[in-house]
């Protein structure tokens, strides 16, 4: 059984696009929509339909989801197994609230599952229940990935993904500005901050090297994105897990990206692409001087492999099954 959200939280909270019109890939049959934060008395009628349930798994995006997630553990009475699956133990960029609500739900769980060594040290100091690691297993787009494509470089890169401050886009910028005769592409949802990057681009005189595609990216338009693209940039001050480097490979695209998280453990460094140290932009523009050393595109694109998800896979339900 899969229970999903009608509404996950108020629009005041995530500026980004909540839901889409139309399922990109095929919804698993039994999936229930009808979770709201708006309708407290659900989510204890939720919690008691899962009473009978073998295992009940909370999926942890960000603290708002902490009381329809107390009301549900109210409605089961302990009567199922409850694993909390975090994929941020707490947000990125963080409110005053955050540790309490989400201190409140690990506390009354049996279990806790994050994506690294990291989160789960952050885990444990706000529970002691049982914290589990598990590396995020790659979950990409159904679509055919675009193919690595021969020839000379496009001296144009991508940012893509939700722009939030933690990216570290306002650091890619500045090292573009130093870095001649190169374009960018940044494709996806601002959480903010959009007037103050196009701000930010004209200050650094950037208006006719960077494309700004704000929105939702659709699933169709993500091969276009990456075919044109010499290589990703993930220039994160922070991160925990991301799909984003194996969307990159899937498409056959090297990647730059800054050691946080385990971004360093899907890229190999002077192979399938660049790591760098996060939060300088001296770092990051020495980096993209290195890959448009004539032959490195090339040679880096030559080393990326699509990631096989199986072995991931396998892994993954391991931790989260076991009692």
């Amino acid at each position: 059984m899969l229970e999903s959200w009608k509404a996950q939280y108020p629009a005041f909270l995530y500026p980004g696009q909540q839901t889409i019109d139309v399922p990109e890939g095929e919804p698993f049959p039994a999936t229930n929509r009808v979770l709201d934060w708006r309708r407290p008395d659900g989510w204890v009628r939720r919690g008691r339909r899962f009473r009978d349930a073998d295992l009940v798994v909370l999926v942890l995006l960000s603290p708002v989801q902490v009381p329809p997630y107390l009301g549900i553990l109210s409605g089961l009475r302990r009567r199922a197994r409850v694993v909390a699956l975090c994929h941020n133990v707490l947000p990125h960029e963080g409110k005053p609230y955050d540790r309490p609500l989400v201190r409140a739900l690990l506390r009354r769980v049996d279990s806790v599952l994050v994506h690294s060594e990291q989160q789960a040290e952050l885990a444990r100091g706000l529970t002691d229940r049982p914290v589990r690691v598990a590396v995020m297993a790659p979950h990409l787009p159904v679509g055919v990935a675009a193919k690595a494509v021969a020839g000379e470089p496009f001296r144009r890169l991508l940012f893509f993904g939700i722009v939030r401050p933690y990216k570290g886009l306002d650091l890619l910028l500045r090292a573009l500005a130093r870095t001649p005769d190169v374009a960018l592409t940044v494709a996806g949802e601002f959480w903010g901050g959009q007037d103050a990057t196009r701000a930010l681009i004209d200050e650094l005189g950037l208006a006719e090297r960077v494309e700004l595609r704000p929105g939702y990216v659709a699933e169709a338009e993500v091969p276009e994105l990456f075919g044109r693209a010499d290589a990703l940039v993930l220039p994160y001050r922070s991160a925990t897990a991301s799909q984003n480097v194996w969307l990159g490979h899937e498409h056959g695209v090297p990647v730059i990206a800054t050691r946080v998280g385990a971004l360093p453990d899907n890229v190999t460094d002077d192979v399938d692409g660049l790591l760098v140290e996060p939060g300088s932009v001296d770092a990051l523009a020495e980096a993209l001087r290195r890959f448009y050393q004539p032959g490195t595109p090339e040679r880096l694109r030559a080393g990326v492999k699509a990631v096989d998800p199986e072995p991931y896979w396998a892994g993954y339900l391991s931790p989260l099954l076991a009692e």
